[in-house]
């Protein structure tokens, strides 16, 4: 039984690659990696079958809350740091859109109580511009993180930083 050159694991007769790290193995697992390789980086696969970092750290974005919690506790992608910085600034992120929605709800509340209804000709404008303007950063966030850089929000960047660290 053959050892990989990389890690050292046993491998099977039989085997291209490595189980443990996904090594190719001798002559003819070259030219399988090779092949293999440029088909994987894109369509965001990795070698061991999970998601590439960079795709992990972009998808953290995607649902908020819900899918930066889970980048943050899954087993591949926890030990990156890249990934799991994404993954705190998202959380930082969509609390803050949500603490800003509530609290612009409660001055709009606020303002049609004194000044009366004609608020709302002003709000829904304002309100759909502001979700346009969130939605957009929203998507240069997922640029950001797929092309591996660690884009930081002015104040939440920085908190995140200091969570991953």
């Amino acid at each position: 039984m053959a050892n990989c050159v990389k890690c050292g694991a046993a491998l099977a007769a039989d085997s291209i690659f490595c189980g443990a790290c996904g090594q190719p193995v001798g002559a003819t697992g070259q030219g399988v990696a090779a092949a293999v390789a440029p088909a994987a980086v894109a369509s965001g696969v990795s070698a061991n079958g999970g998601l590439t970092m960079n795709l992990a750290a972009a998808l953290s974005y995607a649902l908020g809350l819900i899918t930066g919690i889970l980048f943050l506790v899954l087993e591949p992608y926890k030990s990156n740091r890249l990934v799991r910085f994404h993954a705190m600034q998202s959380i930082l992120f969509s609390a803050a859109c949500i603490v800003f929605a509530i609290v612009w709800s409660i001055l709009v509340g606020i303002l049609v109580s004194i000044a009366g209804f004609w608020v709302l000709t002003i709000d829904v404008p304002l309100r759909l511009l502001i979700g346009l303007a969130i939605f957009v950063f929203w998507l240069y966030l997922m640029f950001q993180a797929y092309s591996g850089r660690e884009y930081r929000i002015r104040w939440l960047g920085d908190l995140a930083a200091k969570q991953v660290n």
